[in-house]
């Protein structure tokens, strides 16, 4: 299990020392928005993330009780991901994320998020967090 030190009682440094690395949120956001569950698909998403790190990041997570990870019903050597309530529970923070970089980007964005959170933001994050909810490990 990978272990994590608080180095504060500050919950601003607890929360980075859980999410605050280049690639955890990548996952997570591929889990709530994508429904992505394996390894294989996410090793597919645009940003290319290295095996080594893929697999770190999934054991942390998994560590910390965002994601349960089991295996697969349609084979045996694979596993699947899925969030648990603490996970989901990241939805609003991955979707302000979104929203800051929409706005300050340079790159293209995911227009058809954009558009719904433009749209209803409320509406929005209750249809991801059902969504995730469902995708949810019995």
């Amino acid at each position: 299990m990978k272990e994590i030190k608080p180095r504060s009682a500050c919950p601003v440094s607890y929360s980075l020392d859980v999410l605050g690395d280049k690639w955890t949120l990548l996952i997570l956001r591929d889990m709530l928005f994508k429904g992505k569950t394996s390894y294989g698909e996410f090793l597919g998403s645009d940003e290319k993330i290295a095996t080594n790190i893929l697999a770190d990041r999934l054991a942390v997570l998994e560590s910390q009780g965002l994601v349960s990870k089991a295996v697969a019903a349609d084979k045996k050597s694979k596993f699947t991901y899925r969030l648990t309530e603490k996970g989901i529970d990241l939805l609003p923070l991955i979707v302000e994320f979104t929203l800051w970089g929409a706005r300050y980007s340079p790159v293209g964005s995911d227009e058809v998020l954009l558009r719904e959170l433009a749209e209803d933001k409320e509406g929005t994050l209750r249809k991801y967090r059902q969504l995730a909810l469902e995708r949810m490990a019995p």
